[in-house]
């Protein structure tokens, strides 16, 4: 059977290529037969409604599972108890496949919305009921549950599910029930009485930890990779294209998958690559992560309605990137709290960064196009694009000998300030437009701070790599050269880029060639 990657909804073992999930389900089986209640809250396209699907085959020799989908059910079914208890009993009915008799025909009268005493309490008689007389402990899984979070009925439905777990030695109920969506629905607060003095709690504060971790690692990507390529034979070196789909996504599942559909089905059979076997290269790939970056789905859609939703957000994250000013990762900040949530930022050793390196290059992206319009250094970087190409090549000294000139004119009289926290931004507005459409370009995250900055050109194949960094002097200079010379061994290039900003009023503006041993550094000073 022909199988392809996917990137829209569910993936199916037997038509889509995907990573093995069955060192992560039997972990999910090992909370279920504890008997734990718990929520799979995870980012859009994560992988959550897979993950649940297998979950439910991996889990149906040895319980009864009834999975539902809250998209199913419409708004209107969340605005009373009788709506809400007539689309649940609709939905157990459609799924479960062993309902005892009575219990049948109490939920088809539910079913039918006519019934005015047909209330949560009820409906809980006749599940409880189920669990009692059925041959095999039941899991109840509930996808999409976010679509629920704001109606009060929900609330009321997760207190029940609550009073039943607590008083489960006596009452039988549930083996486990499972929760999915983006929101944490334990943050979801239930006033005890109407009077406001009281304090709020959790409807599902009984919820134990998930800490399953859902992302891809580079030993996912490479097995789902080598049941591709033994479908094909491209003779892709699997350990390289892992890592590097492993380096530019941190795992994201929707990334992963994304980067590989474009590989399979837009990089080969393109005129530069007309087959897998030349589309399975680092060039390949980084063809597909320039596609990948220029689009517009509903993951990058998400990212910048936060960043409108949010102004510190926005603010913190132009600092991080741009002036490489640190973010500390306090959970209970809303908006950090936010971002995590969407998965557009994660605590690495108790500092907040982004989460992979294609969303760092769409925020480094969306960040510059806000100034397309008003950016005298973005309109100096149209006007002279045409002639820094050369034999199809990209050359990256002139780029920075026209750089100096025009930073110079233009903001040479700026105080030291302004131009420490806004030159290294100028100087990506001045680089793309001129490789727009063919080129891409990288921030070394583990080198952005705020006196340094390694950035990767890449264009027709060849990798260029220029430091950016604030000048503090020779000491720091020659440190920062040697830190180059091991970019450049790392990337097998004999020549590299430096670009100072220095404040010093003795300095010496322009672009000088230094040699380093077997290397050649082109450094330019504005």
């Amino acid at each position: 059977m022909y199988k392809m990657f996917n990137t829209n909804g569910y993936c199916d073992p037997e038509v889509n290529y995907m990573v093995d999930l069955s060192g992560r389900l039997e972990k999910i089986r090992h909370m279920v037969d504890a008997g734990m209640y718990f929520t799979i809250n995870r980012a859009r396209q994560y992988g959550k409604t897979t993950t649940l699907s297998a979950l439910a085959d991996y889990l149906r020799k040895d319980y009864e599972v009834i999975s539902l989908d809250f998209q199913t059910i419409s708004y209107a079914d969340f605005e009373s108890e009788q709506n809400f208890v007539a689309a649940f009993s609709r939905e157990i009915l459609d799924c479960a496949e062993n309902l005892p008799g009575e219990v049948r025909e109490k939920l088809e009268l539910y079913s039918t919305g006519t019934v005015r005493e047909a209330t949560l309490s009820v409906l809980f008689k006749s599940l409880i009921k189920l669990c009692k007389v059925s041959d095999k402990k039941i899991v109840l899984m509930i996808d999409e549950v976010d679509s629920a979070t704001n109606n009060q009925v929900f609330t009321d439905f997760l207190a029940q599910l609550r009073a039943y777990y607590l008083k489960r030695k006596r009452t039988p109920t549930f083996q486990s029930v499972i929760l999915a969506g983006v929101y944490d629905v334990r943050n979801i607060k239930r006033k005890i009485r109407s009077d406001e003095e009281h304090k709020t709690n959790s409807p599902w504060n009984i919820a134990a930890d998930f800490e399953v971790d859902m992302s891809f690692s580079t030993q996912d990507i490479a097995g789902m990779l080598e049941e591709y390529e033994a479908d094909y034979g491209t003779g892709m070196c699997i350990e390289e294209i892992a890592e590097l789909i492993y380096c530019y996504t941190s795992g994201y599942p929707y990334l992963v998958s994304r980067i590989c559909k474009l590989i399979d089905e837009k990089v080969a059979g393109s005129d530069e690559y007309p087959d897998r076997s030349r589309a399975w290269t680092k060039d390949g790939f980084l063809e597909a992560e320039k596609m990948i970056v220029k689009e517009n789905n509903t993951l990058y859609q998400s990212l910048i309605g936060k960043l409108n939703d949010y102004p510190e957000l926005k603010q913190v994250l132009y600092d991080l990137l741009f002036k490489g000013k640190p973010i500390p990762y306090v959970a209970t900040n809303s908006y950090i709290e936010m971002a995590s949530m969407f998965g557009f930022l994660k605590n690495d050793r108790d500092s907040a960064v982004v989460s992979n390196r294609i969303f760092e290059t769409v925020l480094y992206n969306y960040f510059v196009s806000e100034e397309f319009a008003v950016s005298e250094m973005y309109k100096a970087g149209v006007q002279e694009k045409n002639q820094f190409i050369i034999g199809g090549h990209l050359n990256v000294r002139l780029i920075l000998e026209k750089f100096v000139e025009t930073f110079d004119y233009l903001y040479g009289d700026q105080d030291e300030a302004f131009l420490e926290d806004a030159g290294r931004r100028y100087f990506i507005l001045f680089l793309k437009p001129i490789i727009n459409g063919i080129g891409n370009y990288s921030i070394e995250p583990e080198t952005r701070n705020s006196e340094r900055m390694d950035l990767v050109i890449y264009y027709h194949g060849e990798q260029s790599i220029i430091e950016m960094k604030v000048w503090r002097g020779n000491a720091y200079n020659e440190r920062g050269e040697k830190q180059l010379l091991g970019y450049l061994d790392h990337y097998h290039l004999n020549k590299g880029y430096m670009l100072s900003f220095n404040f010093n009023k003795k300095k010496e503006i322009g672009v000088k060639e230094i040699a380093l041993g077997d290397k050649v550094l082109i450094e330019a000073v504005v």
